[in-house]
């Protein structure tokens, strides 16, 4: 699993982001993170299974986003992302449509900090129009979710941004349920990094994704019926 040089390689990354660095490191890149990170996440992976049996068979491959940063459309030149993370989704979902929208589960550790969470991050327009459709009509059931008891220790609330103006059909229902005006409805607990060097780590990560679990299936259903 993780060791304090996974943490460490991170933090002499971000103060050394550059592409001779990276390839005097590129060993100990793949000996103390890629691999020991694949390992993580084919552990999670166990444990999605059982939680979300509906996600089918995946792989570390599946879920891993890569280090390398796409500069083509950024001012930030730097060829490394600072970061390792993981998303947790069907893999068939991956090539459909419904990919941007499918309401998973994330976690990304760098040298300062852990997060693990989930949610609608991505909404395309009518998914989102879907989500606040479903919340309008029985705000109710929605505030039961957020007001869960082990939701609330574990996040706490909902997070992401807010259109500025919301279609008519949703502005009174957006007076008793502001998070309505949302167009990112996620969820993220912030923690100490070295909580991924833990031998539980992935029991840990999957106590987090099971107190988000009602949500992402209250989204899903919005969304997919």
């Amino acid at each position: 699993m993780l060791n304090s040089d996974f943490l460490q390689f991170l933090y002499d990354l971000s103060q050394n982001n550059n592409r001779d660095w990276f390839e005097k490191n590129k060993k100990r890149y793949e000996t103390t993170v890629k691999k020991p990170f694949e390992q993580t996440v084919a552990a999670i992976i166990e444990r999605v299974q059982q939680m979300e049996p509906g996600y089918g068979p995946l792989l570390p491959k599946d879920c891993i986003f890569r280090i390398y940063r796409d500069t083509r459309f950024s001012q930030d030149k730097t060829p490394y992302k600072t970061h390792i993370s993981a998303q947790f989704t069907p893999k068939h979902i991956k090539s459909t449509t419904d990919a941007i929208s499918y309401p998973g589960y994330y976690f990304q550790v760098e040298f300062g900090s852990l997060w693990i969470g989930g949610g609608a991050y991505f909404l395309d327009k009518e998914p989102l129009r879907k989500v606040r459709a479903a919340i309008s009509q029985d705000p109710d059931a929605f505030r039961s979710l957020l007001d869960a008891a082990d939701f609330k220790e574990k996040y706490g609330e909902i997070r992401g941004e807010k259109n500025k103006v919301l279609p008519p059909e949703f502005k009174e229902a957006a007076r008793s349920e502001p998070l309505i005006a949302n167009k990112q409805l996620y969820f993220m607990a912030e923690m100490e990094p070295e909580i991924a060097l833990r031998s539980d780590f992935p029991d840990f990560v999957a106590t987090y994704f099971q107190a988000g679990k009602p949500l992402n299936e209250y989204f899903r259903k919005a969304i997919l019926g």
